[in-house]
């Protein structure tokens, strides 16, 4: 039988249950054992296995479970040189002084069994941010994942998820999936079909690496999140609502999908009309051994089809017209006052959006594990709901702590790299902004960041965390940094 582990934690029936369970998941001492670098281990003492204990859950065949994690991070900007900051009036520059970010996330995840097979899910959200130079300035290296387009100080609640899925059995080994946030405690076909519709985000089940995806325990810079490349669809915030279906076999896994981009670039409000704008995706998983050790392979492709201007009708529409420019847009933009300046207001219509990318894994040891990213995208349109960056690589390695005897400590190293095309450029030189960048002139240049961080646990539910990040070329501009970051992450799980 294979057992699918991530981690268990949960909640308590009755309000004394729930206070035992508090205290004895945040105080217990750690479990030693073996879990997966990066991934977040087994607890010893937690709200659903208590549960279970107590001979109030079935922990192994849900009918419900519960989680919540609470997450804060600030990080600390040094001054930096750059001989222009939002030249010839532009909007979208990194301001050069020091700076001060900082987000705060609280997050509950609720599943329940609806009939054999079909589960539903629910994630109520709330956070509270303040940005680096309101969120302007860094293409694909932005240093802290958690940050939202939408984002105030004010904290906001809202729906993050709400989402059924129905598995459909086709033979094959018994899975075991074990209890986890939006995963009911079951056993499953190794031969399956998953269907899942709803609201969720796409990096919910595209796209997932165990050493570099759940950054809440892992790097705090977006480059290592996904591909820095993925135009993925999603409302400001990093969610959308569609349906995707999944074939596994095995070792082998298919995922295809098709879900609702912003109505607008990098705006809050959906459009539904998914048979005329949309995002599909596609990609196809191999996990395997080598020399032993466990990992997998992923090729992942998109496609968007949505109301996006190209950085080259934009420049043409301005040189045709010089009263089509940045200041002049009447329609959605990015608030440029540079009446000097192309603009891709002038370029919007239906037009559509390509990528596709690599995504590695591997155990080196029981203890280590590496990871590789690269995404090419067609870096003709604008970017749409993800990261100015038209083509990306990533990779590193972390550990876990039980190599010098502190199993529930997480460490590591990466890169990220980016680039943006000839296009892109030409449109940025020329004094054009896009959804994060645009400094009113630039030195093309690859974007890169390097991060390295140490989480130590102090409690068996609760992390503090050190990150110091290395930033060249902000907003692909050679003119500009380097740029260094300093961060502190506090992060719980209930």
């Amino acid at each position: 039988m294979i057992r699918l582990s991530k981690i268990r934690r949960g909640p308590l029936r009755g309000l004394v249950a729930c206070a035992v369970a508090c205290i004895l998941s945040i105080a217990a001492p750690a479990r030693a054992g073996v879990t997966e670098p990066g991934e977040r281990p087994d607890q010893q003492f937690d709200f659903m296995n208590l549960l279970s204990h107590l001979g109030l859950h079935d922990i192994d065949n849900e009918s419900w479970n519960a989680y919540g994690q609470f997450t804060y991070i600030t990080s600390y900007k040094a001054p930096f040189s750059a001989p222009y900051t939002n030249a010839n009036g532009s909007t979208n520059s990194l301001l050069p002084n020091s700076e001060r970010s900082w987000t705060g996330t609280f997050t509950l995840y609720l599943g329940a069994k609806l009939w054999p097979g079909a589960e539903v899910y629910f994630a109520p959200e709330v956070v509270a941010e303040q940005a680096l130079s309101q969120l302007r300035g860094i293409g694909g290296a932005i240093q802290n994942f958690e940050l939202q387009k939408s984002g105030l100080t004010t904290p906001i609640l809202y729906r993050s998820r709400l989402y059924v899925q129905q598995t459909i059995g086709l033979g094959g080994t018994r899975v075991v999936k074990d209890s986890d946030p939006l995963q009911l405690g079951s056993s499953v076909d190794s031969r399956r079909l998953v269907f899942r519709l709803g609201n969720f985000s796409v990096i919910d089940f595209f796209d997932k690496n165990s050493f570099s995806g759940d950054l809440r325990q892992q790097f705090f810079n977006m480059a290592f999140m996904t591909y820095a490349a993925y135009d993925f669809v999603a409302d400001a915030r990093g969610y959308t609502w569609g349906g995707v279906a999944e074939f596994d076999d095995d070792d082998w896994a298919i995922r295809i999908g098709r879900l609702a981009p912003p109505q607008d670039p990098n705006s809050l409000p959906l459009t539904l009309q998914l048979d005329k704008f949309y995002g599909d995706q596609l990609e196809i998983e191999h996990n395997h051994r080598l020399f032993g050790q466990p990992g997998a392979v992923r090729l992942l492709g998109y496609r968007n089809r949505e109301n996006m201007g190209r950085f080259r009708d934009a420049i043409g529409a301005f040189q045709s017209d010089p009263s089509k420019n940045a200041a002049n847009c009447t329609s959605y933009n990015y608030g440029s006052q540079n009446a000097h300046a192309p603009d891709l207001c002038w370029a919007r219509k239906p037009n559509v959006k390509m990528g596709i990318g690599l995504n590695i894994e591997q155990h080196v040891t029981d203890d280590i594990g590496v990871f590789f990213r690269g995404m090419v995208s067609d870096g003709n349109t604008e970017v749409y709901a993800f990261t100015s960056t038209d083509r990306s690589v990533s990779f590193g390695a972390t550990a876990k702590g039980s190599l010098w005897h502190r199993p529930l400590d997480v460490t590591g190293i990466g890169l990220g790299m980016g680039w943006i095309s000839q296009a892109h450029a030409d449109y940025l030189r020329m004094g054009g902004i896009d959804g994060f960048i645009g400094d009113g002139n630039i030195q093309a240049s690859m974007e890169s960041v390097f991060d390295i961080f140490y989480s130590v646990s102090v409690a068996s539910a609760v992390w503090l965390s050190a990150d110091y990040q290395h930033l060249t070329h902000p907003a692909f501009n050679a003119d500009r940094g380097p740029v260094d970051i300093a961060g502190a992450r506090v992060h719980a799980e209930f």
